[in-house]
């Protein structure tokens, strides 16, 4: 990982759009600095794309794609996107599974949440579940004490003895049935949303990210962007960011908003 001063100032100038994960890179200790959510208005206003791309449940989605200066949201580890239209004053809800498929995973995601529940001494299911429409999500640090790498590893590895796809966030274990993930409902929504075809374009994408779960984003696009605290995970990634900004959460954000900014006005 290089550092976010080393970020070439040609590719800067031509950046489109720009993906970012929320929770500990947008947030700081759980919530949204104001700083960071004006980065975000400053780089709509500048022209371009941004568009959260969360594992965070498809009620909340609705919300921030609904009142964030975002151009739409990718929610539940790429399980759907959302994109409000302010001309028609409608919200475009696209997702991955028909409703039917849905609602069976629920039903396995809930044997496979009894079973964390008795062996995973300490874990939680996500405060956000209710709102959740895809996944399931188990607390692992957000709203209980902090379980020990073993621990996390064990839910994980209940998930895949179930059959279900399981990937660690910076809070969370989210697990669900089918193939997608962040990257593959990101190109969707670029594609269909933005008119930008990420193979073609992926020189003119920036992804903020901090952690596991990011790590197909940060392997795809080769101008990723990690806030500091990524480094937290170093050697238990798939693939790490280009870049990493010097400070964390939404901090390191901000920094990166403004050396893409700063480079327009050039």
């Amino acid at each position: 990982m290089q550092p976010l001063s080393a970020f070439p100032k040609d590719i800067a100038r031509n950046i489109a759009c720009v993906f970012t994960d929320i929770d500990d890179t947008l947030t700081n200790e759980g919530r949204l600095p104001a700083n960071a959510y004006a980065a975000l208005e400053a780089l709509q206003k500048a022209g371009i794309h941004v568009a959260p791309i969360t594992g965070r449940p498809a009620g909340w989605c609705d919300m921030i794609a609904r009142m964030w200066p975002i151009a739409g949201v990718v929610g539940e580890n790429g399980a759907f996107y959302f994109s409000y239209d302010d001309a028609s004053k409608k919200m475009l809800r696209i997702y991955e599974m028909d409703a039917a498929t849905r609602a069976a995973n629920q039903k396995k995601l809930a044997q496979i949440q009894a079973r964390v529940l008795a062996e995973v001494q300490g874990s939680a299911v996500s405060a956000d579940q209710p709102y959740r429409e895809a996944d399931l999500a188990i607390d692992f640090c957000e709203d209980v004490p902090p379980l020990p790498e073993a621990s996390v590893q064990q839910i994980v590895d209940i998930f895949e003895a179930e059959g279900a796809v399981a990937k660690v966030s910076s809070i969370h274990v989210n697990g669900w049935f089918g193939s997608y993930d962040k990257l593959s409902m990101s190109r969707r929504f670029a594609a269909e949303r933005l008119e930008l075809d990420l193979e073609t374009n992926r020189n003119r994408v920036v992804f903020c990210g901090d952690s596991p779960n990011d790590s197909p984003m940060f392997e795809y696009f080769p101008y990723a962007c990690g806030v500091a605290n990524v480094a937290d995970f170093a050697g238990k990634m798939a693939a790490n960011p280009a870049f990493i900004a010097p400070s964390h959460g939404g901090t390191g954000f901000v920094e990166i908003a403004d050396m893409l900014l700063k480079s327009r006005a050039k």
